[in-house]
């Protein structure tokens, strides 16, 4: 019975970055072994125990067979007999299928230290291609580690998986997880790069494929190509450090920019309206959740009047206030207007300049926030007891005023 260190650990310790979790494999022992020796089983589909002491996870050596579409699709067998490398054959690049013996020892039977140091996602086995997932995996790897390339044959083995309508198989929950975790990650831009280079993207999330070729006038994005601009916008928010909610904005805010008639090109004349409809399709076959596609929703259709808002009446801004449910849920208001600022620095040559739009609406909000609600129906319904709808109309009015008054400006 002989225990390893396997996975992400061992690579991440060769990279020499922080090791966040370890994968431990036992070889040579079985289920009612385990079991005698304190350890506690906890795996349903393999046999997965809890060290008696540390509770970390140790799983036995174990082998897998195709047996249907998708990633859910296998039957594992686990004892004794089983090698080693039989269970790292299974793993899916050869910089994971490393492992590390208890005195230091790295066995490496597929040469995954090679690719390590030259920075190349190389699949182990053809085995690869029975489980869709590791597509995603491979393009969220990309992300955080964006030196990295794809190996042609792998790349070429992902494509034909996506050919074949394996990504199809692929349930809406774990695609959102994948790409959930791509996009937290160090450069999410990779991510989608990878996906597009084997097909994957036009399969999961088609509406954001598209608007790769899409231009955009040239005054306001230099960069001109919209998928480019959404890949600059996702990866300023990432350096920002932004939370998943806001990136998600940031990722969807322009698709309606991909159902623009080639026509009327570069311009997108109503494409806010346009990519609403398209994040709330998007959100709800992928079954995001709430809070992502709430500011999705939002960011899509308002971060053109951010962008304006330097030019807005003060009753207008109110109005945006009231759409954005902005008195109830102000947070939600200040990430829609991160997620707009990274929409604005999302482009060549705006990366460090101004973007003043943000502390403004942030003002005039905080202004109209000051406004007691309780005070001004207390005065209409002591002068007017007979008309209590003049109490919103009266809220709205103030509030209208106090933004005038925070913004300096003649409301009229």
């Amino acid at each position: 019975m002989k225990t390893y260190v396997v996975g992400g650990a061992v690579r991440d310790a060769l990279l020499g970055v922080p090791v966040q979790d370890r994968d431990y494999v036992i070889v040579g022992a079985t289920p009612e072994q385990m079991v005698a020796q304190g350890y506690l089983p906890v795996g349903k589909d393999f046999p997965v125990f809890l060290h008696p002491k540390t509770h970390a996870e140790y799983a036995l050596a174990r082998t897998e067979r195709k047996t249907a579409p998708g990633y859910k699709g296998f039957v594992f067998h686990a004892d004794a007999a089983v090698t080693l490398e039989e269970d790292l054959v299974r793993r899916d690049l050869t910089i994971n299928a490393m492992a590390q013996q208890e005195d230091g020892t790295i066995v490496d039977p597929f040469n995954g230290r090679d690719d390590l140091e030259r920075r190349i996602f190389r699949h182990v086995s053809p085995a690869f291609a029975e489980d869709p997932v590791r597509i995603l995996r491979v393009a969220r790897f990309a992300a955080r580690f964006p030196d990295f390339t794809v190996a042609p044959e792998t790349n070429a083995l992902m494509r034909r998986m996506t050919e074949a309508g394996e990504v199809d198989a692929l349930v809406p929950e774990r695609v959102w997880q994948e790409l959930a975790r791509g996009l937290m990650e160090k450069k999410p831009s990779r991510m989608f790069a990878v996906l597009r280079d084997c097909g994957a993207l036009q399969r999961i999330l088609p509406e954001l494929d598209v608007l790769w070729g899409v231009p955009q006038p040239e005054k306001y994005h230099p960069e001109i190509d919209t998928g480019v601009h959404v890949m600059m916008v996702i990866d300023y928010a990432a350096a920002q450090g932004c939370d998943l909610p806001i990136r998600c904005a940031a990722l969807l805010h322009d698709l309606g920019k991909g159902v623009t008639p080639s026509d009327q090109w570069p311009r997108h004349h109503g494409h806010e309206m346009h990519s609403e409809k398209l994040v709330a399709a998007v959100c709800k076959r992928l079954r995001v959740p709430n809070d992502c596609r709430d500011l999705a929703l939002m960011t899509a259709r308002e971060h053109g009047n951010v962008g304006r808002a330097l030019e807005l009446r003060a009753s207008t801004i109110v109005t945006l206030f009231e759409r954005c449910d902005a008195f109830r849920k102000p947070l939600r208001f200040l990430d829609m207007l991160a997620a707009s600022e990274c929409d604005h620095r999302g482009r060549t040559g705006f990366e460090d300049g101004p973007f003043p739009q943000r502390a403004y609406l942030q003002q005039a909000l905080e202004a109209a926030q000051t406004v007691d609600g309780g005070k001004i129906a207390e005065w209409v319904r002591q002068r007017y007891p007979d008309q209590l709808q003049r109490v919103p109309e009266a809220i709205r009015a103030a509030r209208v005023e106090a933004v005038a008054k925070a913004v300096k400006q003649d409301d009229g």
